[in-house]
């Protein structure tokens, strides 16, 4: 049998298949087994509730799909009373992915979510690229990236993640400065900035006119950036983009990734983070490597 537990900056997961924040929930337990999932990723949660874009805010692309969202969450009060405590229930790691405008709603996040026993781990979104301001302002500045790491880092002791947005000259200068600034991890990446027209009303398929494009298109370039950013960093690096099967999976481990969430692959197939995990534990049988740890960098050249 082969080992694919995986450590990451401390939060234990029994095989390295995380779920995407915004893309699964607390719901999914009506179909698939929460405990067999390596780690769940919540939806962005900022301190005040957010109604998010006005619709229509999701359309279909070639091999994707285009997302305006804008954050929609009940707040950081809601999200405690209700998706948190509906996981209590399981075993699984919890990490909270947050949102935030200012540096001091990061930081007041940061504190409240630094006393709840139930989340293992904080993920920084400073990558959301459907917000009119926030998130993305943090994560295209390598001075900012740092200011914002470092206080929620001072304010919380849980592991902390920064996830990157890939809509930046060098993606490697933000997680250097991530990773100087004191991430314990890096997620790498969001979505890809994208649009959609109608043909026939000569509209914009999507309300605020651009959006974020997640899906198989974008995994080539998801692929890259981990891969540079592996080689730039000491810590782990958590691979998005694109994943939908264990081959997906497998790429982004050989590339560098220590582990992977999964994400558009949620809404196509529920079971994906099961199937995926499965899937690169047979892999590792067929190949006759002993634990995960034996692909992890070890991209032939």
């Amino acid at each position: 049998m082969a080992e694919i537990a995986i450590n990451i900056a401390g939060i234990k997961m029994k095989n390295p298949v995380m779920v995407a924040s915004g893309t699964f929930s607390c719901d999914y337990s009506e179909l698939v087994s929460l405990n067999e999932i390596g780690a769940i990723i919540t939806k962005s949660v900022t301190l005040k509730p957010r109604a998010g874009n006005p619709p229509p805010r999701i359309c279909e692309t070639p091999s994707g799909m285009l997302n305006t969202i804008g954050l929609e969450n009940p707040g950081i009060e809601a999200y405690i009373k209700n998706e948190l405590k509906c996981l209590t229930d399981f075993t699984m790691p919890v990490i909270t992915n947050i949102a935030g405008e200012t540096l001091d709603e990061y930081i007041e996040l940061a504190k409240i979510l630094d006393k709840e026993k139930r989340v293992d781990g904080i993920e920084i979104n400073i990558s959301c690229p459907n917000v009119e301001k926030g998130c993305i302002s943090f994560g295209i500045d390598p001075l900012a990236t740092t200011e914002v790491v470092r206080a929620v880092k001072k304010h919380t002791k849980k592991p902390v993640i920064t996830k990157l947005t890939p809509n930046v000259g060098d993606i490697k200068l933000i997680a250097k400065a991530a990773e100087n600034a004191g991430s314990d991890a890096i997620s790498a990446i969001n979505t890809v900035i994208g649009m959609a027209i109608d043909p026939n009303t000569r509209k914009p398929k999507l309300s605020m006119v651009m959006g974020g494009l997640s899906g198989p298109a974008i995994k080539p370039i998801a692929l890259r950036m981990v891969y540079e950013i592996a080689k730039t960093v000491k810590i782990p690096v958590i691979g998005i983009g694109g994943i939908m099967n264990a081959d997906d999976a497998i790429e982004f481990l050989l590339a560098g990734a220590s582990a992977i969430q999964v994400g558009t692959g949620n809404f196509v197939n529920p079971k994906a983070a099961i199937e995926i995990s499965e899937g690169i534990k047979k892999y590792l049988v067929n190949n006759k490597f002993e634990t995960i740890k034996d692909i992890i960098g070890k991209l032939r050249q």
